[in-house]
C-alpha cells in the first residue's frame, strides 16, 4: 500500500459513482478541495486540479466496520490500532469500532478516553465500544453516561454473553437513556457448554464438541424480547442460523428499534468446510449448515440483516496452531471483506451491487448514529474506489494485519479495492 496526503484540489474522474444515500448509480466525478467533497457529478476540469482517472471503477462511500477487535491496549503483539487501521484501509474501511476485550476492557472513562485520543493521528476513523458490566463479569453495569461522554459509541461484553436476564434489562435500559446499542454476544453458555464448531453431522465425524444453533436463537429471542420491553435499542451481531433469523424476521413485525449483522465468513462457508481441522475457521458463534448459509443470504437480501461486519478477529500464529479445541476463536477479515461478499453475493447469488454496498456503508452508520450522506458537500471525504471486475487471489501479501489468521489465503475472489481516501489521506492499495 502507499500513502499520501491528499492534494489541495482532487478530481477523481469519469467513475461509476454509487450513492448508497440517495441509492443512485451514474457516470461522474467526485471533486474534493482540502479534504472535502466539493461537488458530486459533472465537474468542469481545471489545471489546478489533481486528477485520478476512475473510468471502469467505482466510486462510492468508504466502508464502515462496526465489530472489529484491535486489541489495544494488552495484546499489541496481535494487532494495534496502528496495523488495524492500515487492514482497514486494505480492505476500503474508513470507519471501524472496536470492541471492548482488550487488556484491560474498555470499562472506564479513561479508557474510552485513552482510544479515543490515540486515534485521533490514525488514517481512519476509530470509535470505541464500551464494556457492559464492569470488568465483562456481567456483575455491575459500567458508568455508561461517562464513558458515552468520552466518545463510546456503543455497550457490549463482546465474546461473553451477558446471561443475567436482570443485568441485560437494566443495561438497555440505562442505554436506552443515553441512545446507545447495547450488543450482545448472542450464545447461551449454558447451552453451548464447550462447543468448538457446529453442532450435526459434520461435528460427530470429527469427533469435535458441537455447538447446537438454539444456543444462538434462545438469546437472541431472549435479548429481542428484553429490548422490547425496555423500548431501547439492540444490535445482534454475528448472526449464524436460519433459528436465530426466524426471531429476528418475527420481531421486525413488531419492533424496530434493533439491527442485525453477518459476517463475510458466515456467508461463505458452511461446515464442511472444517473437515480438515483448520483452526483459522474456529470462530465464535461458529460456521454452521449451508441451510444455514443460504438463510443468511436470503436474509440480507430481505433486508432482515442489515449490514456487514467482520468481527475481524487476530490471534498469532502460535496460538492458532494448537489443536482445535485449544485454538482460540476467532479470524481477522478486513483486508478480504469486499472481495468474498463481492464474489459471494453478486457473482454467485443475484444481489445487485447497489443492494450489497449500503450494507457496507449506509446501513452500519445508521445503526451507530454516524454521518450517512457522505457525498453531501462539505462533509470530509471517505471514499473506497473499487474494481469490480478484478479477479485475484488472497495471499499473505494481502494482510496488512499484524496477524495472519485469515481461511481465506489461497481463495480466488473477485472485486478488489484501488484507492481509499480518509481523513487527508489517499492510499493506493497494491
Amino acid at each position: 500500500m502507499r500513502s499520501k496526503k491528499q492534494p489541495r484540489e482532487l478530481l477523481l474522474k469519469g467513475g461509476t459513482v454509487v450513492d448508497p444515500y440517495r441509492k443512485e448509480k451514474y457516470v461522474g466525478d467526485v471533486f474534493i478541495k482540502n479534504g472535502k467533497i466539493q461537488k458530486v457529478g459533472d465537474v468542469n476540469y481545471k489545471s489546478s486540479m489533481t486528477q485520478v482517472d476512475c473510468s471502469g471503477l467505482i466510486v462510492t462511500h468508504g466502508f464502515c466496520d462496526i465489530h472489529v477487535h484491535f486489541r489495544e491496549p494488552g495484546r499489541e503483539d496481535k494487532e494495534s490500532l496502528a496495523t488495524g487501521s492500515q487492514a482497514a484501509l486494505a480492505g476500503g474501511f474508513t470507519r471501524v469500532c472496536v470492541m471492548p476485550n482488550t487488556n484491560p476492557p474498555l470499562d472506564t472513562p479513561e479508557s474510552i478516553r485513552f482510544i479515543v485520543e490515540k486515534a485521533e493521528t490514525l488514517p481512519i476513523h476509530i470509535h470505541p465500544i464500551g464494556s457492559i458490566t464492569k470488568g465483562q463479569k456481567g456483575k455491575k453495569i459500567c458508568e455508561m453516561a461517562a464513558m458515552r461522554n468520552e466518545g463510546a459509541v456503543a455497550f457490549s461484553d463482546d465474546g461473553i454473553p451477558v446471561s443475567d436476564g436482570e443485568i441485560m434489562r437494566l443495561a438497555l435500559e440505562y442505554a436506552g437513556m443515553i441512545r446507545v446499542p447495547i450488543i450482545n454476544h448472542a450464545e447461551d453458555c449454558c447451552i453451548r457448554k464447550n462447543g468448538v464448531m457446529n453442532e450435526g453431522e459434520i461435528s460427530t465425524r470429527m469427533g469435535l464438541t458441537g455447538n447446537p444453533d438454539i444456543a444462538e436463537s434462545t438469546m437472541v429471542n431472549r435479548d429481542l424480547e428484553l429490548a422490547q420491553l425496555a423500548g431501547s435499542v439492540l444490535h445482534v451481531p454475528h448472526v449464524s442460523s436460519a433459528k436465530a433469523i426466524n426471531h429476528i424476521r418475527r420481531m421486525k413485525k413488531e419492533y424496530k428499534h434493533f439491527s442485525a449483522e453477518v459476517t463475510p465468513h458466515h456467508l461463505y462457508f458452511n461446515d464442511e468446510a472444517l473437515v480438515e481441522y483448520n483452526t483459522y475457521l474456529k470462530v465464535a458463534p461458529p460456521i454452521r449448515t449451508e441451510h444455514d448459509r443460504r438463510a443468511l443470504i436470503k436474509a440480507l437480501k430481505d433486508d432482515v440483516i442489515d449490514c456487514i461486519a467482520t468481527d475481524h478477529a487476530p490471534h498469532t500464529i502460535e496460538e492458532k496452531e494448537r489443536t482445535f479445541d485449544m485454538a482460540p476463536f476467532g479470524m481477522i477479515g478486513l483486508e478480504s471483506c469486499f472481495g468474498v461478499v463481492y464474489q459471494t453475493l453478486v457473482k454467485e447469488s443475484g444481489m445487485a451491487l447497489g443492494e450489497l454496498i449500503p450494507k457496507l456503508t449506509v446501513n452500519p452508520r445508521v445503526v451507530m448514529g454516524f454521518q450517512p450522506d457522505l457525498f453531501k458537500p462539505g462533509i470530509q471525504a471517505e471514499i473506497s474506489v473499487i474494481d469490480t471486475e478484478k479477479e485475484w487471489v488472497f495471499k499473505k501479501s494481502s494482510i496488512q494485519s499484524r496477524s495472519g489468521n485469515s481461511p481465506f489465503l489461497g481463495k480466488k475472489l473477485t472485486g478488489k479495492i484501488q484507492f481509499v481516501l480518509s481523513k487527508g489521506i489517499i492510499t493506493e492499495i497494491t
